[in-house]
């Protein structure tokens, strides 16, 4: 069986050989394909690890809000099933909002290995400074559990988040929001709840934005300390989020549906808060995808040419063999291996021009907002796997419709004719 095949891949060679300018551009333009596969898919998917990498760790896994996701069904329901009146959108004239029990929700969420979580309280706020006023969302934290939760040390310019601590008055604001107010690092503001309650809060940190350290909160929200917050909300004790990491970012909504259904409020995985965006990811992959499979079919044009031509020079040779004792079969294998060579030595050349252009984008002297940046890409093994598979796969492709057509060929007309 060996022999055979030996002997199948030495006719084919012998084909590619004697056409070797054609071998030759059927090969470039797969390795072309190829290059360009690698290139492009390699700088989308590189982008995308790197935009969901930011978008997990700018932010905790998991948020608890004082939210159900239905309403509570009503006790009328329960004690009069079959009562002819309906009862819906009951809710009481003064809702209580926080979360209840939340020590026990708190000390739950930690008992998953290796996950950090903290207790919140945030509200709307009206500071003011200098006859200027902004709402925003203050965000009362704990300084030290929420840095480890959230990028927000990396945009802060000026100070720290634990500096909240030794100035239970401060607060930070984004750089954006200070500059609209004419406020400055160390100037005090008014600040102003929803209840009335007023207190003067200093500035101590600005958050920058910056798209690289992949986190900003947006110009209208600012962080205080909890206790600050409850105080100012006239809340004390209360919290109405919990923010939670995890040892694992993709186990974020398998445990935020199993600790919701335990605890009953909204427990909302990153990957719940990102819908969206995730859906758009799957679009723009299946067109990127589409683009670069189209540059892998036209090159295999080349091999489809290369084959035919070689199929209508050698239909004596055809014959020849056919009359030797080669099978059908043996034929259509014949100019199979030849579009399978070109796709194999097309696809390692390819990955040596494809390597070249990451190499070149790698080194494109880019900036953002004034700072160096270098383009994320994906240079995994999965890439070069997936580009020399559907190079492959092209080549096969091209090359059966020749080779089919070869073993359809009668010896016995091409040799009476021959004679």
């Amino acid at each position: 069986m060996n022999s055979v095949a030996g002997v199948l891949a030495g006719v084919a060679l012998a084909h590619l050989r004697v056409r070797a300018r054609q071998t030759l551009v059927a090969t470039l333009g797969v390795a072309i394909g190829v290059g360009f596969f690698l290139a492009v898919s390699g700088m989308m998917v590189g982008s995308q690890k790197d935009f969901i990498k930011t978008l997990v760790d700018s932010a905790p896994h998991i948020i608890v809000r004082d939210e159900q996701r239905k309403p509570v069904r009503q006790p009328a329901l329960d004690a009069f099933p079959n009562a002819a009146v309906a009862i819906h959108g009951l809710r009481p004239q003064e809702e209580v909002r926080g979360l209840k029990d939340w020590p026990a929700m708190l000390a739950d969420a930690r008992a998953i290995p290796g996950a950090l979580a903290a207790p919140s309280l945030s509200g709307a706020v009206t500071i003011a400074y200098a006859g200027r006023t902004a709402a925003v969302a203050l965000n009362g934290v704990d300084p030290r559990l929420e840095g480890r939760l959230a990028k927000i040390g990396e945009t802060l310019v000026g100070g720290a988040l634990t500096d909240l601590e030794a100035r239970p008055d401060g607060i930070i604001i984004s750089r954006p929001l200070a500059e609209r107010l004419g406020a400055r690092l160390g100037d005090t503001l008014v600040v102003t709840a929803s209840s009335g309650t007023l207190q003067r809060m200093r500035i101590l940190a600005l958050i920058e934005p910056d798209a690289q350290a992949g986190f900003y909160a947006g110009d209208t929200v600012a962080y205080g300390l909890l206790r600050t917050a409850q105080v100012l909300f006239s809340r004390p004790d209360i919290v109405n989020q919990l923010h939670i990491r995890l040892a694992r970012s993709d186990d974020a909504k398998a445990q935020a549906e199993r600790l919701e259904s335990r605890w009953g409020y909204k427990w909302e995985s990153w990957q719940e808060r990102s819908a969206d965006i995730l859906n758009l990811l799957v679009v723009r992959n299946i067109i990127m995808y589409a683009v670069i499979l189209a540059i892998l079919v036209v090159a295999s044009f080349g091999i489809y040419t290369a084959v035919s031509n070689s199929v209508a020079d050698k239909r004596r040779d055809i014959a020849i063999l056919r009359a030797m004792g080669f099978t059908a079969g043996d034929i259509q294998a014949i100019f199979l291996m030849e579009g399978l060579l070109v796709g194999v030595l097309g696809a390692l050349v390819g990955f040596a021009v494809g390597t070249g252009l990451l190499q070149i984008l790698a080194s494109l002297p880019l900036t953002m907002g004034g700072k160096p940046l270098v383009l994320p890409l994906d240079r995994s093994l999965p890439q070069y796997l997936l580009a020399g598979g559907a190079s492959l796969a092209a080549a096969l492709i091209a090359a059966w419709l020749p080779a089919r057509k070869a073993a359809r060929v009668d010896p016995v007309d091409i040799l009476r004719g021959a004679t």
